[in-house]
């Protein structure tokens, strides 16, 4: 007999693609301890749920994929091939339908003006509030190369107000800090992380911080000493439509608690229970069952002992904010759960 952890780690399903077959009826437990609920699988299950894993991995509906296992358990040579080259014809039909979708899409970007950074900006601010800025948004600035844009920090400047944004699709965080000297408009530049992390090198104190912004280039002064180099490009998303989200209901989280549970944590994927409070479950717990990522969660956590988190649906971002400072924050997008 295998035990849960061991069928979804032979099989490649996973633990908590194991229980949602369970309750669906398609893959059901050989036994379960009737104390625990712990759940086992029969040798001769091992090679269904193989099968099951590479249909699922394929995308081919639930209703499907039962007819597949039946006719493979009842030995119907022609019943699976048939099957398979139908869902294989959808995904067929899907893929050029999203190329036709995708053309018209890049021609009318196409015809979409992108405006050049021509503005100045020159401005003061206090190198602990900026260094605390940049600590709070650091790690959610993106990684892929196939979307430069998102590999830095978004410098949003207006009004006696400097916002610094990153983003890797992910997740977001923002952060605010107040600024001396800038009494033009609006002025957005995009820095490279590695020009970030240069500036923040410097920031080791309150000394004010001279940030300028000419045209594509960005120096930050400190001290006497500087650091320089250009923009990135291209422009970046709309972060302010991305922060207009729903309002939802509000829990403060025990953050060391929550820290040392996603440690001891080693799947892609956790469960976070959401009832009065917030913890680390699984997909049995009664509750509000938000699926996250614990790397991105741990880090997100690193921006304070006391957090809020708010929650607006099982799709919607979760919120994680201070609850003395609402204009630095993180989103985090929720990862699908099998249900």
């Amino acid at each position: 007999m295998r035990s849960i952890g061991e069928m979804g780690r032979d099989s490649g399903l996973g633990v908590s693609a194991l229980r949602f077959y369970d309750r669906a009826g398609v893959l059901v437990p050989a036994w379960v301890d009737p104390v625990t609920g712990y759940r086992w699988y029969a040798p001769e299950q091992f090679g269904e749920a193989r099968l099951l894993a590479r249909l699922r991995r394929s995308g081919m509906p639930l209703a499907d994929i039962r007819l597949v296992l039946a006719g493979w358990a009842g030995g119907d040579t022609g019943l699976v091939p048939r099957l398979l080259d139908a869902h294989l014809r959808r995904l067929e039909r899907g893929l050029a339908d999203a190329r036709d979708e995708f053309s018209t899409v890049r021609a009318l970007l196409g015809h979409k003006e992108t405006p050049m950074t021509t503005a100045t900006a020159r401005l003061t601010v206090p190198g602990t509030e900026i260094a605390a800025a940049l600590d709070t948004v650091r790690f959610a600035a993106g990684t892929d190369p196939e979307l430069p844009v998102l590999g830095g920090v978004h410098f949003d400047i207006e009004g006696d107000a400097l916002h610094l944004v990153a983003t890797d699709r992910y997740r977001m965080a923002v952060a605010r800090t107040s600024t001396t000297g800038h009494g033009g408009g609006r002025v957005q530049v995009t820095v490279p992380t590695p020009l970030v992390d240069a500036m923040r090198a410097l920031l080791t104190d309150a000394a004010p911080a001279r940030l300028t912004v000419a045209g594509g280039k960005v120096e930050l002064e400190t001290q006497g000493r500087q650091v320089a180099g250009q923009s990135l490009d291209e422009e970046f998303p709309d972060y302010r439509r991305l922060t207009r989200l729903p309002e939802g209901r509000r829990l403060t989280l025990d953050v060391p608690a929550l820290r040392q549970a996603l440690g001891e944590q080693d799947a892609e994927v956790c469960v976070l229970v959401l009832t009065d409070t917030v913890t680390v479950g699984d997909d049995d717990s009664t509750g509000d069952r938000v699926g996250v990522n614990p790397a991105f969660l741990l880090e997100a956590l690193a921006a304070a002992d006391e957090l809020l988190l708010e929650y607006a649906g099982p799709k919607a971002p979760l919120v994680l904010l201070r609850p003395a400072d609402e204009d630095a924050f993180s989103l985090l997008m929720p990862v699908a759960l099998d249900a």
